[in-house]
């Protein structure tokens, strides 16, 4: 990947007895590989195949398991309290749509139990994440307010948002603590001035996305994160499945009515690139 310059992100799944003493490991990893690793999602185990259910007790890891692994693990350079929940993000998202006046690009309007994550630099050998500099919660209420502002139709609104932005940043932004390599100054007013995808791009190649997604199983099945999923499977007779539900609920009935079976596929396949390979003839 490095030869080709593709960026990666490392998916592992965490069961607990298993691998969970590797959470820390694994993320120094990715640190080690930063130039080309962009982040690490890591996956709780989902108990959705024929685990007996005293197993699942012993091997059951939920998100606050996570994060107190990872604190636990990187001698508390990344604290419990630097994640965020996945939808935290989404005034990110509702800002820009309204800045643009159009709909917002992307939303991640899931539950907020579905995830959570944060983004950690590098400076040398110490781990600076994002937290330790941004006032998350103030950022997050700057957006939210101006957002409202600006649907709300606001005169002049727009000039005003860069001339508040410049001057709150001071109490948003802790410069002394900022990661060296990178002017988050600029970066920031980039993204509130210009909608800047660039100023994105470089705090992204820049930074470790350090995040936690937990898909559901029959044993913590919860409606209400069914019911504001944003992870789906299409299958072929058009419905749209709930990513969480389909092994849990959907599959086998799914498979039941569509799958067929593999020399069928292959017989089906070989007629129809025979009779293309007699078209071009």
């Amino acid at each position: 990947c490095r030869e080709a310059g593709l960026g990666v992100v490392i998916v592992p799944t965490v069961v607990k007895g298993v691998n969970d003493q590797q959470v820390g490991d694994i993320i120094r990893f990715a640190i080690e590989n930063i130039d080309i690793v962009h982040g690490v999602n890591f996956q709780p185990v989902a108990f959705a195949g024929r685990t007996p259910s005293d197993q699942v007790e012993e091997q059951r890891i939920t998100i606050p398991d996570f994060l107190k692994l990872v604190e636990e693990q990187t001698d508390g350079q990344i604290s419990k309290d630097d994640f965020y929940s996945a939808t935290s993000v989404q005034p990110v998202s509702e800002f820009i749509g309204a800045l643009r006046n159009e709909e917002p690009p992307v939303t991640l309007n899931c539950h907020q139990h579905c995830g959570s994550a944060t983004y950690i630099f590098m400076e040398g050998d110490k781990i600076i994440p994002i937290t330790r500099f941004i006032d998350i919660d103030k950022f997050l209420a700057f957006l939210n307010k101006y957002t409202e502002k600006l649907e709300n139709g606001a005169f002049g609104i727009k000039s005003r948002i860069v001339a508040s932005a410049a001057k709150n940043l001071p109490k948003i932004l802790d410069e002394e603590k900022s990661p060296k390599l990178l002017d988050m100054k600029k970066i920031l007013m980039d993204i509130f001035k210009n909608q800047s995808y660039e100023a994105l791009g470089e705090f992204h190649v820049n930074s470790l996305l350090i995040s936690c997604m937990h898909f559901m199983d029959p044993f913590n099945f919860d409606t209400d994160r069914v019911k504001d999923c944003v992870i789906h499977y299409a299958v072929p007779d058009g419905r749209v499945i709930p990513f969480c539900t389909m092994n849990s609920i959907y599959r086998q009935g799914i498979e039941d009515e569509f799958s067929v079976p593999l020399n069928q596929k292959m017989t089906e396949f070989n007629d129809k690139t025979g009779e293309e390979d007699e078209d071009k003839d």
